[in-house]
């Protein structure tokens, strides 16, 4: 663990899902602001590399209430986003809640890579209607206390209005009359739209696929939206198609590169041996540039496309076979791992991870995802690909002895629910007006063992706003659950003693073999860590308390009560 402290640092105990509900509630600041997306990226912080969950502030004009749904406020008035959010994947409260790096408006942060100097979100996920500035009208900024900021769109975006034709033509386009009657406009407004980025990527380059999930990248104090584009056909010789409308030849040939103040839009050309993308270059000369001529701030955040790795990691599961006869019969045939999710079980999501390697000196950022044989829950293989600029694109395969039980994720899920202290307390959660939500359960390679992290969320039926309360870990036949990651390693292996390299795969034959999980309520061993506990628990009970949850009080108090006692021995006072 000491050697691989970077690759711990850096385990994701935020899920983007409850993130997601948790941003809206303590950083939407204002009804008409919304985060549509969370998105995972790495970032230089203190000299090392963390990888760190982003979302864009943008603008909802749906959300405003119904007597401020004017022709003027939608399209005039508020007609941007505002910065972003950001915390480090790892790292939470006392109270459960992200500990954020970047927050609130104008954008704060003691981060000097994260610094935003041009907040501002003209274009984005969710960002549809179009707009007009430079009016007579003033435009909303960003609220400021009680009262608003207001200021005037600088950018190069949009289409000058300062003839009755292009009037006529706007309103047309919009089928909206207000384009010629109203007396904000003046001959230097402009009507900006196109805005929604896939919509406007696509409707420059329609011969190319996207990915459906882009991202925001802050650089040099601006913030860009970053797309990943696919050429793709259907008759390739002597290929299996991978969807429903036959296509069996893909390549993410292009990545998109989007300014959310200007909305200028760059295609950079990164897979040069592509055939197809070659002759759409020659076609289209202006509109694509080299790969190589992209900022190197922009450069360090290229990551893989969680789509192409899907479609690649479900061909390995049946293509990994070289035996004709063997592949001919189907007798290795592998699945993507499953989890349990509310209840059901579903393929695992590909995730990324920054993690070094095994036989690797340093970290690098994948994108991974494991395998199981057949009908089988064992996990079988893992597999990854390197998203770095210097090794993009490398793939890289493990494979797990036939001969040894390695656990698969629905077998680790299996186990956590056979655990009694475990079940009891999630089923004590469950029944005092609130609900457990079990997060992704991560594979985690540390060297020749295999950790499996599993963070848990409680969320009251009342808001929705999830609190990260405890971290499941798995290693070798031992399944702890504590407050937090460190606690429970500690749990398993002991404070400062390093774990034997194979203990993580001799795992025995059974799926429900010997379990060694200490409860939630099991006092750990320093005083450090009693303190921190009896911490917690003291900000639990208050909680419960404002909440009217009194049984829960009342169970953290005498929880808190077994701590004191033993807290006291140790210092003897």
């Amino acid at each position: 663990l000491d050697r691989n402290k970077q690759t711990i640092d850096n385990v994701r105990l935020w899920d983007w899902q409850p993130l997601g509900k948790t941003y809206k509630q303590i950083q939407s600041i204002r009804l008409y602001y919304d985060f549509s997306d969370v998105d995972i990226d790495r970032y230089l912080i203190d000299g090392d590399r963390r990888q760190v969950a982003i979302s864009a502030r943008e603008l909802n004009t749906d959300n405003l209430p119904d007597n401020a749904k004017t022709w003027l406020n939608q399209h005039l008035v508020y007609t941007h986003g505002y910065g972003v959010v950001a915390n480090k994947v790892n790292e939470f409260t006392e109270e459960g809640l992200p500990k954020l790096i970047v927050k609130d408006i104008p954008p704060k942060t003691d981060i000097p890579v994260l610094k935003v100097t041009r907040p501002e979100i003209y274009f984005g996920e969710a960002t549809n209607d179009y707009i007009i500035v430079d009016t007579k009208t003033r435009e909303f900024d960003y609220p400021k206390g009680n009262e608003n900021q207001y200021a005037k769109y600088a950018g190069a975006g949009g289409i000058t209005l300062d003839s009755l034709g292009k009037k006529l033509a706007t309103a047309w386009r919009f089928g909206d009359l207000q384009l010629l009657l109203s007396d904000s406009l003046t001959d230097k407004s402009r009507v900006v739209f196109n805005r929604n980025i896939i919509e406007r990527a696509q409707l420059i380059a329609p011969f190319l696929e996207y990915e459906g999930d882009p991202y925001i990248v802050i650089d040099n104090g601006r913030l860009y939206w970053m797309l990943d584009a696919f050429t793709t056909d259907n008759h390739y010789p002597y290929s299996h198609p991978y969807d429903e409308a036959g296509n069996n030849y893909i390549r993410n040939s292009v990545k998109v590169v989007i300014d959310a103040y200007n909305g200028d839009t760059n295609y950079y050309v990164f897979d040069k041996k592509d055939p197809i993308i070659r002759t759409y270059e020659k076609a289209f000369p202006k509109l694509f540039k080299d790969g190589s001529q992209m900022p190197a701030g922009l450069m360090a955040h290229i990551r893989y496309p969680e789509s192409l790795f899907s479609i690649q990691s479900n061909m390995f599961a049946t293509f990994h076979m070289n035996d004709p006869q063997v592949f001919y019969n189907k007798e290795d045939l592998w699945n993507i791992s499953k989890e349990a999710v509310d209840g059901e079980q579903k393929s695992i999501a590909p995730y990324y991870m920054e993690m070094r390697l095994p036989g690797e000196d340093k970290t690098t950022y994948l994108i991974m995802n494991t395998f199981t044989p057949g009908t089988k829950n064992n996990m079988i293989s893992w597999m990854a690909v390197n998203c770095d600029p210097k090794q993009y694109g490398q793939m890289l395969v493990y494979m797990f002895p036939k001969q040894k039980l390695i656990y698969g994720p629905m077998q680790i899920e299996a186990r956590i629910d056979q655990t009694p202290d475990i079940s009891q307390e999630l089923t004590l959660w469950s029944q005092k007006g609130s609900r457990v939500v079990r997060g992704n359960i991560f594979v985690i390679p540390i060297e020749n063992s295999i950790l499996y992290v599993e963070p848990l969320y409680l969320q009251s039926d009342q808001t929705e706003l999830p609190e990260l309360k405890r971290v499941i870990v798995s290693y070798g036949s031992k399944i702890v659950m504590k407050e937090d990651l460190g606690s429970a390693l500690d749990a398993i292996f002991g404070q400062g003693n390093e774990p034997g390299q194979d203990e993580g795969n001799n795992q025995g034959t059974s799926a429900t073999g010997t379990v060694n999980a200490p409860s939630t309520a099991a006092i750990p061993g320093s005083v450090k860590d009693l303190v921190n506990q009896a911490s917690r628990l003291f900000a639990d009970a208050q909680q419960k308390q404002r909440n009217g949850d009194w049984a829960g009080y009342g169970d953290d108090m005498k929880r808190l009560d077994k701590v004191l006692t033993e807290l006291k021995q140790k210092t003897g006072k």
